[in-house]
C-alpha cells in the first residue's frame, strides 16, 4: 500500500492539471505561432513559465486505484498488475481468465 501523502498528491496534481489545462493549451498554441511576433510569443512562454508546475499533465503519475502503488500498472484498468492479478482470480474482472497452454 503506497503512503497516503503520496496519494493525495498526486490527486491534488490531476485536478491542477485539470484547472489549468485550457489556459496552458492557449499559451502554448502562442508559443507554437510562427505568423506571431516574437516579443508576443515570449510573453506567453513567460505566462506559462509562471503557472505553477504542478498544473502540468506530465507531473501527474499513473498509480494503483485499489492500492496506489506506482509503478506496473495497466492503463486500461488503471490497475497495477498485483491488484489485477488479485481480481481476475476472484473473478470479478468479466472475461478475464487465467491462461493455459
Amino acid at each position: 500500500m503506497a503512503k497516503t501523502s503520496a496519494v493525495n498528491r498526486n490527486n491534488h496534481r490531476a485536478a491542477l492539471a485539470k484547472r489549468d489545462k485550457e489556459k496552458r493549451t492557449a499559451l502554448k498554441n502562442i508559443i507554437k505561432n510562427r505568423s506571431l511576433p516574437m516579443e508576443e510569443r515570449f510573453e506567453a512562454s513567460l505566462k506559462l513559465a509562471q503557472l505553477p508546475r504542478n498544473g502540468s499533465q506530465t507531473r501527474v503519475r499513473l498509480r494503483c486505484k485499489i492500492s496506489g502503488r506506482p509503478r506496473a500498472n495497466y492503463r486500461k484498468f488503471e490497475l497495477s498488475r498485483i491488484a489485477l492479478r488479485d481480481l481476475a482470480s476472484t473473478g470479478q474482472i468479466p472475461g478475464m481468465v487465467k491462461s493455459s497452454w
